[in-house]
């Protein structure tokens, strides 16, 4: 919960604000409702938008409440460190994701990425991905609504379960009544309403502490303090953020936990965000999306962590036995803030923290009725019946991650929590799609076994460490924070691929003819031909490489 003596002193203004931001919210949703006479266009929207529109919804599915409150409140704990989260942490592999996996997602014409699972490796390995995913969800979403619940405490100072069963109808509404059209056009709007929001109390909180050579004394200075154990002015080796002593594990758990594992096993394979692209008009498009995404996303940190560490420059924690790092925007929010300006402050965040559990429970509706009601409880209903279950499973999912809330309020950086989650759940599934989709002979056994084997995996380690499952962890192991979540990462990543291999080696795969379109040395190029394009821009591979350059020099700027 927000500190007991943490509220903001909204005015008349700043309630006309967030009153206008919900009319259109809902009115979107109510608009999105006359397109929906399908369950394709409540799960897919119809695939009919543009690329501009699904890239900065792939954006905006991201920048969530997690995004937000966890990266600022690892601004505040670590420092420069957290900008690895993006130039190392998601860049790479979204523009992965749209030169190499997306012409296999779009078009081999799955409407999830658990479909394209079950293609590959059949039902056993496809009913495992879609409830581990629809686990993943609820637990993910129960995040965000918990701290979208935070932001309605501290503005009104309602009880927090009331404050989280209100956040919660709010986002159910929407969702309930436009679907995936609604959320995703939503997101665009959501997207300009975060910016508008974070970019003037970046502006603000820079002033007030002097820029950027304020900022970096005043910092330096609670080092000297021992607030921070290691430079928060630098970001490599990063030992802050992995907790290792060693600088060479340090940066070898930055690059292989987290920009390998947890990165690509995110952002190619998590459906949250590769739904978002394969809502797209046609294939140029699905694959430039995630492109388009990595422009904002690259610069996205300049106004989420750079606040969250002005805000322990400006004395935010001062004094605090145990900081709750998630408080560091609503502090600079509170005490820097004019009336006016806090209102579209607060109106941001409320739209990131809907954002990222719109993006959760769209998901989820979808892997729900098509991978698992359609598939294994009722088949071969008619389409309305199906639409009306996805409307039913985005109310319990709902309902649900309003219990999961309780999860998230045990951790003082949620952050740590989401990275473990996505440990167990997204690692071992990028070791399966990667083997799958570009080595034959893995076989359907291989597919499951895996994915179990490298989720357990996960999850030992994570037991073993100090603090990865909070009370459930036992201590053996000398990993705390998120370095324990990088190495529950490459544990699944490599007990997945290990075991992967050797059962593929005792039993018996595909024919070459039942891969295509889903392995890459059986699929002519031919079959993913999008012709000649009249400009650059709109060149999947030659708009990724200029991405590409755009992160290396920011990489060497602010090392």
């Amino acid at each position: 919960m927000a500190s007991p003596g943490l509220r903001l002193d909204a005015g008349p203004v700043d309630y006309i604000l967030i009153a206008l931001y919900f009319v259109f919210v809902l009115g979107i949703g109510l608009i999105a409702r006359r397109q929906v006479s399908s369950s394709v266009d409540f799960f897919l929207s119809g695939r009919s938008l543009p690329a501009w529109i699904t890239g900065l919804a792939f954006i905006s599915a991201n920048l969530g409440a997690t995004e937000i409150m966890g990266m600022s409140a690892n601004g505040a704990q670590i420092g420069m460190a957290t900008f690895h989260y993006y130039w190392i942490g998601a860049i790479p592999a979204m523009l992965f994701l749209a030169v190499v996996m997306m012409p296999f997602y779009y078009g081999s014409g799955v409407r999830s990425v658990p479909e394209f699972m079950y293609r590959r490796f059949g039902a056993t390995a496809h009913l495992v991905n879609a409830i581990s995913f629809a686990v993943a969800q609820v637990l993910i979403a129960g995040i965000n609504l918990y701290l979208l619940a935070t932001i309605v405490n501290t503005l009104f100072g309602w009880n927090i379960w009331v404050s989280t069963i209100i956040a919660a109808v709010i986002v159910l509404s929407y969702i309930t009544l436009g679907g995936l059209s609604a959320a995703i056009y939503n997101e665009v709007l959501q997207f300009f309403v975060i910016v508008a929001a974070l970019l003037p109390l970046t502006l603000i909180a820079m002033h007030k502490i002097g820029g950027w050579s304020g900022l970096s004394h005043k910092l330096h200075g609670l080092e000297a303090q021992h607030f921070y154990a290691h430079d928060p002015m630098t970001s490599w080796p990063g030992q802050g953020l992995t907790g290792f002593s060693s600088s060479f594990l340090s940066i070898l758990g930055i690059v292989f936990g987290l920009g390998f594992v947890l990165s690509f096993g995110y952002w190619t394979t998590n459906f949250v965000e590769v739904q978002r692209a394969m809502v797209s008009k046609n294939m140029n498009s699905a694959r430039r999306a995630p492109i388009i995404g990595t422009f904002p996303k690259m610069f996205i940190p300049f106004i989420i962590i750079i606040p969250g560490m002005a805000a322990a420059g400006l004395g935010a924690f001062a004094g605090d036995s145990k900081p709750d790092y998630n408080n560091a925007l609503l502090f600079l929010m509170r005490d820097l803030l004019p009336n006016g300006l806090l209102g579209v402050a607060i109106a941001g965040m409320l739209a990131a923290f809907m954002a990222g559990m719109a993006a959760n429970i769209s998901a989820f509706n979808t892997v729900f009725t098509y991978d698992i009601w359609q598939s294994y409880v009722k088949k071969d209903r008619s389409d309305q019946y199906y639409l009306s279950i996805g409307r039913v499973a985005t109310i319990a999912a709902t309902a649900i991650a309003v219990l999961t809330s309780y999860f998230a309020s045990q951790y003082s950086n949620v952050m740590s929590y989401l990275q473990t989650l996505f440990g167990f759940f997204n690692a071992p599934l990028f070791a399966t799609f990667i083997l799958g989709m570009f080595w034959k002979r893995m076989t359907a056994t291989a597919g499951w076994v895996g994915l179990v084997s490298g989720t357990l995996g996960a999850v030992v380690v994570g037991v073993l460490s100090k603090d990865a499952l909070g009370g459930a962890s036992i201590g053996v192991l000398n990993l705390s924070g998120q370095g324990a979540s990088f190495v529950c990462a490459g544990a699944a990543f490599v007990i997945d691929i290990v075991v992967s291999v050797a059962v593929s080696l005792v039993t018996v795969p595909k024919p070459d003819s039942e891969l295509r379109g889903l392995v890459k040395s059986v699929t002519p190029k031919a079959d993913h031909d999008e012709g000649e394009v009249a400009h650059w821009w709109l060149s999947p591979v030659k708009l990724a490489g200029v991405s590409l350059v755009m992160v290396v020099i920011l990489n060497v700027v602010f090392h």
